[in-house]
């Protein structure tokens, strides 16, 4: 069976990746640091007749995520699809937030995700298949008042796009996922709300079915496609002169 590494894999998003990924058929090495998240997530998959790893792991520990990167550099146990899900956003502007916090916004939502990207993506190459899945976010293209969170957010989506580039030809693909407002679980919007947020089982369907497309965007709920698809024209546009001058790349 393939196997897929989600990170931030306890609960929200991640654990919808990793159920919706347990009844494609994928085996799963899930990844949080809350192990009891990881748990409940983990006996739902195995429930489905999958193979269940579980790594609890803060990755902005340097020795957990060195022990992750292992993991996914493990050949003789290949991973055929990184998540790279794990994420945090401080609640503060930038000039009042904490200086440690803000570093654990780059640790995380940077530093592991760049990390574990680098991990795994040689045995894919290798290997001649694979994906990644990097999430971003909406707070990407459009910040508002924050902390470092909006601006770790685009770094994604421009990293994203230039490995994604180099990536031509290896038969592994890589994605970015441009997540807007979703729903919270725990306290539901009310009956009359306009706009009560996106469901994260909608979400992780249509990123792996724009993942099974070739794209390297997705962006789920036709309100934030419809920005995106605007703000993304001037690039587009250029990428196009320059594969027809020769030079350019391949993008969705």
């Amino acid at each position: 069976m393939p196997t897929a590494l989600v990170t931030g894999a306890g609960r929200g998003l991640g654990a919808a990746f990793a159920a919706r990924l347990a009844q494609a058929g994928h085996d799963l090495v899930l990844v949080d640091r809350d192990a009891s998240g990881l748990e409940r997530v983990a006996a739902s998959a195995r429930a489905a007749g999958r193979t269940v790893e579980v790594m609890v792991a803060d990755l902005t520990d340097r020795q957990a995520l060195a022990e992750v990167e292992q993991r996914l550099d493990d050949r003789s146990r290949p991973v055929d699809l990184l998540v790279n899900n794990a994420g945090v956003s401080g609640e503060t502007e930038f000039t009042v937030a904490d200086v440690e916090l803000l570093q654990t916004e780059i640790d995380i939502n940077i530093t592991a995700l760049m990390r574990l990207t680098r991990a795994g993506v040689p045995g894919m190459i290798e290997r001649g298949r694979g994906a990644v899945i990097n999430v971003a976010s909406f707070a990407g293209y459009l910040a508002g008042k924050g902390d470092a969170y909006a601006a770790s957010k685009a770094w994604v989506l421009s990293f994203t796009d230039t490995v994604a580039a180099s990536l031509a030809g290896t038969g592994v693909r890589m994605m970015a996922l441009c997540v807007g407002q979703l729903q919270n679980v725990m306290y539901p919007a009310p009956a009359d709300a306009s706009r009560p947020g996106l469901a994260p089982d909608d979400v992780v369907a249509q990123c792996l079915a724009d993942l099974a497309k070739g794209r390297t965007l997705s962006v789920p709920g036709w309100r934030y496609r419809a920005v995106v698809d605007a703000l993304e024209l001037p690039r587009r546009t250029l990428r196009t002169v320059a594969r027809l001058a020769g030079r350019g790349r391949d993008q969705e």
